[in-house]
């Protein structure tokens, strides 16, 4: 191996450990393969190492923040230590909240709740459901989608450039297409925002476990994620960023934490004085594990070193890219073209197939793991397949039968944990499936496309 060879490969590191990589399912055609968890953008598996931290502390669990004894304070002094770890991993800047939530949705929620009354809100249709359906409550322009990201600047300049100009305005972005991985510029984005008086906010659920987020070097104004992204179990997000607005707006949630002081008045009623902290919209009994278990994630991941997971990551988008164009049949879903910097989610149809029938057939006859449907980004995949906005077909309940056309897509997604063999598979699934067909018959049940039990191989 030659010494330039050799610097190459300790640059890239090994598949992290995660949980369930040796759990086999049956196949529909007979015996048992170990699971290939291919759809990391709906949720990635937990990583051992976020497990085992969550294991060790469980016999320490208690109440936080107003408990008196050991195990409260251990978990309170835990609880806000993961603060601190999020916000080193975010790259925070000083005076900015770290903000537990429930998930990435559950953060442009809690913003949404906190804009100014009279904000503008500009969003891309392009976006995913959690970051262009919360601004109900606001004056909302929706973006076209648009074909490269000099295009998507150039489009966010001239509608800035026609808003009021003394109101208040936030532009919401992804920071990674979670229908088709490309990274947007969201640096850029950014600049433009300001230089029109508006502000911005990243969804970083795609983009965070896949590629290094701070917030200083892009010049957000806030950031939104998942845990169950991340690496981490279900149940948690953040909302990172500045505090001004979040600390002017309602509780997101009323009740005990983010209430500071309250007293009845003379009159009958209640006076409330409400936590200018994080606190203040984080009102209740907190997931302290799903907390720690983010900021455990956040601690893996730097760890291992973010540059090599990125440069593997890499190496197996390339791989699935390069296997997909063999098949003519196959077209990969794009905005900004084949070049386009993206991360390892790739959205795809095949000529012939029904999206949910291949997907389903991937599952049941091959032990692969990946979704179908149009991925809650329901404007964007019906802009990709150049389908009218008002076609039929919804996210996960394809109409069509099996063999027909469907107005869905097929993505495959992978991160950290993914191990060669996953990827292997999956391009020789697509090339025999397309070739020689599937090996047993499907029907659809409860929108869901199903191996048929009660029939014959084909």
């Amino acid at each position: 191996m030659s010494v330039v060879t050799a610097a190459a490969d300790r640059s890239i590191c090994s598949p992290l450990p995660v949980l369930g990589k040796d759990v086999t399912v049956p196949l529909v055609t007979g015996g048992e393969v170990t699971y290939a968890a291919l759809d990391y953008a709906a949720s990635a598996p937990a990583l051992q190492r976020v497990w085992d931290d969550v294991a060790a502390y469980a016999p320490y669990y208690g109440s936080v923040h107003r408990g008196a004894g050991y195990l409260s304070q251990l978990s309170t002094d835990l609880f806000e230590n993961s603060r601190n770890a999020v916000a080193e991993f975010l790259g925070c800047r000083a005076g900015d909240q770290v903000i537990f939530t429930r998930s990435t949705t559950d953060s442009l929620n809690l913003l949404a709740a906190a804009v100014p009354a009279d904000c503008q809100v500009f969003v891309y249709e392009t976006e995913h459901h959690a970051s262009l359906l919360p601004w109900r409550d606001a004056r909302v322009t929706y973006l076209n989608a648009p074909r490269t990201p000099a295009q998507a600047v150039e489009t966010l300049e001239r509608a800035l450039a026609g808003r009021d100009p003394y109101g208040p305005a936030l532009v919401c972005v992804t920071g990674a297409s979670n229908v088709t991985g490309e990274l947007w510029p969201v640096k850029e984005l950014a600049a433009a925002a300001h230089a029109h008086g508006a502000r911005i906010v990243l969804d970083a659920a795609q983009l965070a476990p896949h590629h290094p987020v701070d917030i200083d070097e892009l010049d957000v104004d806030w950031v939104a994620f998942s845990g169950h992204k991340l690496y981490a179990p279900f149940g948690s997000g953040v909302l990172a960023g500045r505090s001004d607005w979040l600390q002017d707006a309602e509780p997101y949630l009323a009740g005990g934490g983010a209430s500071r002081k309250v007293a009845r008045r003379t009159d009958g009623g209640v006076d409330v004085e409400w936590h200018s902290t994080a606190a203040r919209h984080e009102a209740g009994s907190p997931n302290v594990i799903g907390v720690y278990s983010i900021a455990s994630a956040c601690k893996a991941l730097t760890e291992a070193g973010f540059d090599r997971l990125v440069a593997r990551e890499q190496q197996l988008v390339t791989r699935v890219r390069a296997g997909l164009a063999e098949v003519p049949q196959v077209k990969v879903l794009s905005l900004f073209g084949d070049d386009a910097p993206r991360v390892g989610v790739i959205s795809f149809v095949v000529e012939g197939w029904n999206s949910s029938h291949f997907a389903a057939a991937l599952s049941a006859e091959y032990g692969i793991g990946v979704r179908d449907g149009l991925f809650c980004a329901h404007p964007l995949v019906r802009t990709l397949l150049g389908s009218d906005p008002q076609d039929p077909g919804e996210c996960g309940a394809p109409e069509a039968e099996p063999g027909e056309r469907s107005l869905n897509a097929i993505r495959v997604s992978f991160g950290a944990g993914t191990p060669d063999e996953h990827i292997e598979r999956f391009v020789r699934a697509v090339k025999e499936l397309v070739s020689e067909g599937a090996q047993w018959k499907y029907r659809t049940e409860d929108g869901r496309c199903v191996p048929d039990r009660g029939t014959a191989q084909v």
